[in-house]
């Protein structure tokens, strides 16, 4: 395993789970929009942890999701249900980023929460399981 990677991808994976706590903060205060903005930061920055392996980057989420698509969901590496739980959050923080008085449901925002959760859980166990 290349080290430049397992230090980029352990970075990553840092920085997905100092977003998941953002997420709780805001889920607890009722700042549901910000929660589910940083409910979907935090899948978005553990799939960049696993694709630091793949050496693959890009500025843009839809080539981040379409690589992982292709890779690891297509390929059967990983279950499609994580497709969709990354499908759906990017969907609502697009949703709650940029549409005037769009309005979440806490059942919605603790939805996202717990498969941000789920998402790292995964990523995580994935990592550990199948990089050598």
């Amino acid at each position: 395993m290349d080290d430049k990677a397992k230090i980029l991808s352990q970075y990553r994976i840092e920085k997905a789970e100092e977003d998941l706590e953002v997420a709780r903060l805001n889920f607890h205060y009722d700042k549901l929009l910000q929660s589910v903005n940083r409910s979907y930061y935090s899948i978005f920055h553990a799939v960049r942890a696993l694709l630091a392996f793949d050496l693959f980057d890009s500025k843009r989420h839809s080539a981040i999701i379409a690589y992982f698509n292709k890779h690891y969901i297509a390929s059967e590496k990983i279950d499609k249900k994580y497709y969709k739980m990354l499908a759906s959050a990017f969907d609502l923080r697009i949703k709650s980023d940029y549409q005037d008085f769009y309005v979440i449901s806490k059942t919605e925002a603790k939805e996202q929460l717990d498969n941000a959760v789920e998402f790292i859980n995964m990523v995580k166990s994935f990592i550990e399981n199948n990089i050598k």
